[in-house]
């Protein structure tokens, strides 16, 4: 049923049509042993598998692949963090073994920080409802919100299904995403399932 006062679908019309998004669910977030392991993504991936369950077919998971062109500001950035100057073929880049059945669809590799883009909303739909989820809070996943919220999507941030660098990071990182309503809802992992 479409809203006539918005020209949208109701609520829980939209909590059914919207999509997760796990962001980069791979060993080189994960891993204690990786210069960029979360400390918080063991905790987290439970409530990305519950939501991945919920949503079905309509979940994607993307990876940051290595791939950059390097005679850009990207060229500075390995050079900062060489241990993942390395091919794309690099076991550092695969899934956690608990993500790798979470989609039916192929994952989206990208060379960037944000995921939004047009490789996305090809699948989702312009203006789509997303739900965010993944690591890390404050790098990839606020990069992709403000990416989506831009590009006029309705974003929710499932924030402890998401990971960050650090306990202040993520905080921090959920703070400014919280600075978008109406675009951005910073919501749990809970509420999602329940509007479900």
């Amino acid at each position: 049923m479409t809203d006539p006062s918005t020209g949208s679908g109701t609520h829980g019309e939209q909590e059914a049509d919207a999509w997760l998004i796990v962001i980069d669910p791979q060993a080189i977030f994960a891993s204690p042993d990786s210069a960029w392991g979360s400390p918080f993504f063991a905790e987290a991936m439970p409530r990305i598998r519950a939501l991945a369950a919920s949503f079905g077919e309509r979940v994607l998971v993307t990876r940051w692949m290595p791939t950059a062109d390097r005679s850009t500001s990207w060229g500075d950035y390995f050079a900062a963090w060489p241990f993942a100057d390395q091919p794309s073929s690099d076991a550092l880049f695969a899934l956690v073994p608990e993500a790798a059945a979470l989609s039916a669809h192929p994952t989206l590799d990208l060379p960037t920080f944000g995921k939004w883009g047009p490789e996305i909303e090809a699948v989702v739909g312009r203006g789509a409802h997303v739900v965010l989820t993944g690591v890390s809070t404050d790098c990839c996943v606020i990069s992709t919100a403000l990416a989506a919220a831009d590009a006029g999507a309705h974003v929710t941030v499932a924030a402890d299904a998401c990971a960050g660098s650090t306990a202040e990071n993520h905080a921090a990182a959920v703070q400014v995403m919280g600075l978008y309503p109406p675009q951005i809802t910073i919501s749990d992992s809970a509420t999602v399932l329940a509007a479900r």
